[in-house]
Order: structure tokens, then C-alpha cells, then sequence
């Protein structure tokens, strides 16, 4: 055997022998547990998700829905959630800013949305908080020309809805680690 063929011989070994020796230590997030222990998809169905505090029929109580039934999807997908072991209480706060004004009307063509989120979970039987966190979406739109008032509000409520859909993917990766790892 030359010696280029025992190099490439030993280094598939060595890429053998540390693929058997972490083997073990892989397991999927989402797998059923054989020992009968609750497996990711039950712990986060079983997250109550209470409405938003924000005042009846405005801008943010919508917004507020829309961050609350993404985040249900994401953690029950289209089943309803099991019997709570914690709660979730969300806050958020948007701003809007513009990032470019055309020179000749003074109006702006696209403009920012972004949602700042903090969020809270409780474990129900000690009503201790368990986690704490914050996160942050901004999104972009552009507006057409001055005269079209009902596409530039469509362009600014899809840009609010992406931003919340963002905001509901942030929490629900934090609440996987969180049940996952237990930090």
C-alpha cells in the first residue's frame, strides 16, 4: 500500500471514529421521547398565549392579534394547545420612520415598521417567571405615487403583518431553546 493511500486510509478512520463517538449526542428537537417524557411539540402546546394589552379597536390591538395568532400556529400548528403549564405575556411597541423622501413632493416613497417586543413566561403552578426576553422586527415598503392612498395603506399593513410574523418566529425559536435546553 503506498503511502498516500494509508494517509487518506486513516483519515477516513478518524472521520469515522468521531462520527460513531457523537452519534449518541445528536437528537432532533421535535422527536418523540421513547422514555415516555414529553417531547418538544407537547411542552409548547402547552403555552397559553392571553390576549395583548392594548386598547379595544386600535392599530395595535390588530397588530396585537396578528403577532398572537402567528405565534399560536407556530407553537399549536392546527390543533388547539393542551391544558397550560405556562403563560406567555407579550408586550410590544412599533414605530414607523421614513427612509426616503422624494425631492420634488416632500412625501416619502418607502418608509420602516418595527415592532419591539418583550415577552414573559410564567410557569401557572409556582406563577414564577421562568424566561425573559426581547426581540425586534423591521420591515420596509415602498409607496407608490401620492394619489394612491389605499396601496400605500395595504403596502404599510403588509409590511405590519411580515414584522409580526417575524416577531411570532423569533419568540417561538426562544420558547423551543428554552424547553429544549431548559435555559
Amino acid at each position: 500500500m503506498s503511502l498516500a493511500r494509508f494517509r487518506i486510509a486513516a483519515r477516513l478512520f478518524a472521520v469515522a471514529a468521531l462520527a460513531a463517538l457523537t452519534a449518541g449526542c445528536f437528537q432532533p428537537m421535535y422527536a418523540e421521547h421513547a422514555d415516555g417524557t414529553p417531547g418538544l411539540r407537547e411542552k409548547l402546546m402547552g403555552v397559553e398565549l392571553p390576549p395583548v394589552d392594548k386598547p379595544n379597536a386600535s392599530h395595535e390591538a390588530r397588530l396585537g392579534v396578528e403577532i398572537r395568532n402567528a405565534l399560536a400556529f407556530k407553537l399549536y400548528g392546527t390543533a388547539t394547545g393542551l391544558p397550560p403549564t405556562h403563560r406567555l405575556v407579550l408586550r410590544f411597541y412599533t414605530s414607523r420612520s421614513s427612509l426616503m423622501i422624494d425631492p420634488n413632493t416632500a412625501l416619502p416613497t418607502s418608509e420602516n415598521v418595527g415592532i419591539d417586543a418583550q415577552y414573559n413566561l410564567i410557569e401557572i403552578s409556582s406563577n414564577k417567571s421562568v424566561m425573559t426576553g426581547t426581540t425586534f422586527a423591521r420591515t420596509s415598503y415602498d409607496m407608490p405615487g401620492s394619489l394612491q392612498r389605499f396601496a400605500r395603506a395595504r403596502a404599510f399593513r403588509d409590511a405590519e403583518d411580515r414584522a409580526a410574523q417575524e416577531i411570532a418566529d423569533n419568540i417561538q425559536t426562544r420558547l423551543a431553546a428554552f424547553f429544549t435546553a431548559g435555559t
